[in-house]
């Protein structure tokens, strides 16, 4: 353990142990992305505390839980992952009834974003017992900090596209319109395949993230067209895990034109009635058209 995660478990202590962290309780627990250092105090201080440590991958959570100098027994890691997930819930809900401390982490970031334990976190909540976050890393958050996405439109989580070339084609094609930011994911292994997926977006920006808070970091906006081009310009741009923000595409005429047909069908007619007879003119989604005739309503 070095000196200074020592001290940091004693701040830990000094400044969450004063806080209740009741039994029966399931912690779900961010743990840093790639930066040991981007771990909470709180987040030190409940895997100590922790009775059990549900975990991704056993040997990887006992790796990062000795480099903070938390000592745990192999009795006391339980692997819950995608594979077992419906299974391992189960024994974490039977530990929960008998009144301890179960904390659960990924292999790194926040659970049950893209990552196993969403499935937990429902199970337990549908037993009535006590599911307690612990914010911290996110690769996601990391990245849109930082990619100046301009739009008021929001941003939209996608995460990792289909590995079937057609599907992720098919996925690429129905983000081409979309105004907000889109977030993504992929593994070194077939971030080549995306980034040619993604080439046909031509000139719409794209902020990528590589090894997000590692020494070798990389974050770069580039358009969509030229990303196959720069990962081709060193082959450590292949390294590492990606998170990538594709930014919203620009209103288009044709969109304009199909909101103002929206918007005098609505001053005429029944909401539903205005929303059926504008997707059959524009040919757009009607759920669409639902959604953005409500905004107009409130307005």
């Amino acid at each position: 353990m070095s000196v200074s995660f020592a001290s940091a478990r004693a701040a830990a202590r000094e400044a969450a142990a004063a806080q209740h962290y009741p039994q029966g309780a399931l912690y779900v627990v961010a743990t840093p992305i790639g930066n040991l250092a981007d771990i909470s105090l709180r987040a030190l201080h409940v895997l100590e505390l922790a009775d059990v440590v549900a975990c991704e991958d056993t040997r990887h959570t006992q790796q990062m839980l000795r480099a903070y100098g938390i000592d745990k027994t192999s009795q006391q890691l339980l692997a819950l992952h995608q594979h077992n997930e419906a299974e391992a819930t189960l024994l974490v809900l039977e530990r929960l009834r008998q009144g301890l401390r179960v904390a659960y982490v990924s292999d790194a970031g926040t659970p049950g974003i893209s990552d196993p334990g969403a499935r937990l976190a429902s199970s337990v909540a549908a037993q009535g017992l006590r599911c307690i976050p612990l914010p911290g890393a996110s690769s996601v958050t990391c990245l849109l900090s930082v990619a100046g996405v301009l739009s008021d439109k929001g941003f939209i989580f996608q995460g990792f596209l289909s590995s079937k070339a057609a599907e992720r084609a098919s996925a690429v094609q129905a983000l081409a319109a979309e105004q907000r930011a889109v977030l993504l994911l992929e593994a070194p292994h077939r971030i080549e395949a995306l980034a040619g997926a993604l080439a046909v977006l031509g000139r719409r920006p794209l902020t990528v993230g590589r090894e997000l808070t590692k020494q070798f970091e990389d974050i770069v906006t580039l358009a969509a067209a030229d990303f196959p081009a720069w990962l081709a310009q060193d082959a450590n741009h292949l390294r590492g895990e990606f998170a990538l923000v594709l930014h919203g595409a620009p209103p288009s005429e044709e969109a304009g034109q199909d909101l103002r047909v929206l918007t005098l069908l609505l001053a005429e007619l029944p909401l539903k009635t205005a929303v059926k007879l504008a997707a059959e003119i524009t040919g757009q989604s009607r759920n669409a058209l639902y959604e953005r005739a409500l905004e107009l309503k409130k307005q």
